[in-house]
């Protein structure tokens, strides 16, 4: 006689305006991962809201949903918040808050998409822990919650049974390593396949570029037009004089006035931007290739391997190496 599979009953707990790819790229991988399985377990998804009904997403699909008592929270597996705008002002005190505090005791774990954090953090289920969330949200979270370790960097973050994802797409990648997390890295690699993502993302891998976050700073903060283009220019030039007169020179300006406006452009120092600049630059070659690691360090500008294991410490808390065993080719099978 075959032996039954047990089936997991995944929860998604939705706000006014949540934001749709919050929920619909994670119950897609769920789904996805059903028929991979086929008879072999799988998942049974419920959408949940505080009153049940119909609850219209950012972008104005509607999605149908149970009150929040139409299931018994000891059937529970997973119970996954989805984040949108009304997500932060829900008070400690908020029903919503409570039943989740509540279900979170059952669940085997709980797990966020962007702002669904703050929701956690209302239940006080992030203290102590590490967790992420969409990163322009990360000072409002940590100052909302000082308890909680907030993170930069991470796609997603695993802190015993609470798991916690970036924004947008990252809900995906938390998806796609809950599936693995129950299955294995073949089911999570075949769901990744069928829904035809480039790439299957790690947690540990920064969740946003910095020449983005670099040119975000200087659009909104420079008329000048070489300014707002200096982080795409450093990634072609890494190799080549950085200092601040060699990047004073690029836009046009005296190295005086180049270090006097750059913290009032960006926020940070040129030094800084160039080595997160290399480290990211490297890290898409230790990803995609195989070249050596000093030939890596030479491209990025780094002059030596010693330069650039002592900046991924710094950046990445690893080791080139050991983020190339992690995140390159031959990692991801």
């Amino acid at each position: 006689m075959k032996k039954r599979v047990t089936r997991r009953t995944i929860a998604f707990v939705l706000v006014d305006h949540a934001l749709a790819l919050n929920l619909n790229g994670p119950a897609e991988v769920f789904s996805v991962a059903n028929y991979q399985l086929g008879e072999d377990g799988g998942y049974d998804l419920v959408f949940l809201s505080e009153a049940g009904g119909p609850i219209r997403t950012s972008c104005g699909i509607v999605v149908s949903t149970q009150p929040l008592d139409a299931i018994d929270v000891a059937r529970l597996d997973t119970l996954l918040v989805v984040g949108g705008p009304t997500a932060e002002s829900l008070p400690r005190d908020a029903a919503l808050v409570r039943w989740i505090r509540r279900a979170a005791k059952k669940a085997r774990r709980t797990c966020t998409v962007c702002k669904g954090a703050f929701l956690l953090g209302a239940a006080g289920l992030l203290d102590g822990r590490r967790v992420v969330t969409h990163w322009c949200e990360i000072e409002r979270l940590q100052a909302l919650y000082p308890k909680a370790r907030v993170e930069l960097d991470p796609i997603y973050l695993r802190d015993g049974r609470i798991w916690t994802s970036a924004g947008m797409s990252a809900g995906i990648d938390l998806a796609l390593a809950l599936v693995e997390d129950d299955h294995g890295r073949r089911i999570s690699l075949g769901v990744a396949k069928e829904m035809v993502i480039f790439l299957h993302r790690s947690g540990g891998q920064a969740q946003f570029s910095s020449v983005l976050a670099a040119q975000t700073r200087f659009d909104a903060s420079s008329s000048h037009s070489k300014i707002a283009d200096l982080p795409a220019w450093i990634l072609n030039h890494l190799a080549t004089d950085l200092s601040v007169e060699g990047l004073a020179k690029s836009v046009g300006m005296s190295p005086r006035t180049f270090a006097r406006n750059f913290t009032r452009w960006h926020g940070g120092t040129p030094a800084k931007l160039v080595q997160d600049l290399r480290v990211e630059a490297a890290c898409r070659h230790l990803e995609t290739g195989d070249s050596e690691v000093k030939r890596i360090a030479d491209a990025c500008g780094f002059g030596d391997e010693e330069t650039m294991r002592r900046a991924f410490i710094r950046r990445l808390g690893i080791p080139p190496t050991a983020y190339r065993d992690r995140f390159g080719v031959s990692a991801r099978g």
